[in-house]
């Protein structure tokens, strides 16, 4: 199917999805940092009738009950090949599992790399199928993110992140 959007309702808000012949190319929360470029949606579809995005609604509020810890929707972000390498670390990240933006630069051979990785992460077009809210920074607090930190709190409790609970003992 050509490019195409909707809106999803759940429960952390209306989310915009938009889909192309590839899979998922975006996922994006209101007030998103990096919204999609105008122009580039495509036809605004009813989810319900379009196999993909109604499979990513079922998907969503499985995982925002708690009943699912991976998503099996295939992917297609727009991005460069650093971004995508970034974003393939991400999906990597354990369900319930933290990593710094360092860490994360040092996987990729340099510590120097981090300020540019937290580039890559912020435009990150998939937002909680790319689950970025899983980086935090280097002292474990929780940094920016696309959706707002309360959601990424939420998302991070969620999943039963380790330094969301050691924060709630302070």
């Amino acid at each position: 199917m050509p490019r195409r959007h909707a809106t999803l309702s759940t429960s952390i808000g209306e989310l915009l999805v938009v889909a192309d012949d590839g899979g998922l190319a975006g996922l994006y929360f209101p007030g998103h940092w990096h919204p999609p470029a105008a122009g580039s949606l495509g036809a605004e579809v009813d989810p319900g009738g379009d196999a993909l995005l109604s499979r990513l609604g079922v998907e969503l509020d499985e995982y925002l009950a708690g009943r699912r810890i991976r998503f099996d929707l295939p992917l297609s972000p727009s991005g460069d090949e650093f971004q995508h390498a970034v974003w393939g670390m991400l999906r990597d990240i354990p369900y319930g599992a933290t990593v710094t933006y360092g860490e994360l630069a040092l996987r990729l051979g340099d510590r120097n790399l981090a300020r540019r990785v937290g580039g890559a992460v912020g435009r990150n077009p998939i937002s909680i199928l790319v689950p970025c809210h899983r980086v935090v920074g280097a002292d474990g607090s929780l940094t920016g993110y696309a959706g707002g930190l309360d959601r990424k709190r939420r998302l991070l409790e969620l999943e039963g992140a380790e330094v969301v609970a050691q924060r709630r003992l302070f």
